[in-house]
């Protein structure tokens, strides 16, 4: 798997990176909502992409669905979690579409492959042909995580960047800026991370993303880079080089 490199441009022409995993959350999508999907946001979203697709660099993405459905609370619903996990891979099912109408408004061509076979509405995930499409430029969101209860969207970004060949995990976050040693929303003394090893972000509990996801990028050292995206210029400064949010390797 390839590792981050000492100087930019040194994997494409311009560009750092050859082709990203873009982690998104389902909160991103909701924008200043409490819940569900605002149109605005998602064309924002779409564009940032569009920018960096426009450089050369391959782009998939993993969504989550907590805009719409959480899985792991629901056993104090009476739903069991199974069940749950299932509804919550449909929720991001419902964000992969959304995200690919806006992508191709914008003139990304753009794929949808499910994890949960739905042939009526996307494509069934198969890994060759999910790197044929990135080859052709096309954008490649993959749906209902990895279709596997008890399993979370983070964990399916972290499987499906290693599959697919990604250079870096790119996690993005609503106005957090990087990983911090606390909350920064309720500690005004909160430090923020520049690098940090994967071991280290596993010990102190920092809360990056599900242990699962972050010691599967450890054991094939897939750096990950958590960044905030609602920076309209820091998705397109990671893939040229800079230095942006916090990298774990």
């Amino acid at each position: 798997m390839a590792s981050v490199s000492d100087e930019p441009g040194d994997n494409l022409g311009i560009t750092r990176f050859r082709r990203v995993m873009l982690k998104l959350s389902g909160e991103a999508l909701q924008g200043e909502a409490g819940f569900g999907i605002d149109p605005t946001t998602v064309t924002y979203i779409a564009q940032q992409v569009a920018r960096i697709a426009a450089l050369g660099v391959e782009v998939c993405a993993v969504i989550g669905g907590g805009n719409i459905w959480r899985g792991a609370p629901s056993e104090d619903r009476g739903i069991e979690r199974a069940t749950a996990d299932y509804m919550g891979m449909l929720a991001t099912m419902i964000n992969a579409l959304a995200l690919q109408a806006s992508m191709e408004s914008v003139g990304l061509d753009t794929r949808v492959q499910s994890a949960v076979t739905m042939v009526e509405i996307a494509e069934p995930y198969i890994r060759r042909r999910a790197i044929r499409h990135l080859e052709k430029g096309r954008v490649v969101i993959f749906g209902a995580g990895t279709g596997n209860p008890f399993f979370s969207s983070d964990t399916a970004a972290a499987l499906r960047a290693l599959e697919i060949g990604a250079e870096v995990l790119l996690m993005a976050k609503n106005r957090v800026d990087g990983v911090y040693d606390s909350d920064p929303r309720l500690n005004p003394d909160a430090v923020r991370y520049t690098r940090l090893a994967y071991m280290e972000a596993i010990e102190r509990r920092l809360q990056i993303m599900d242990s699962t996801a972050l010691s599967l990028c450890m054991d094939n050292r897939l750096p990950i880079v958590v960044f905030d995206l609602t920076n309209p210029d820091n998705l397109e400064r990671i893939v040229r080089g800079d230095e942006v949010g916090t990298l774990i390797c």
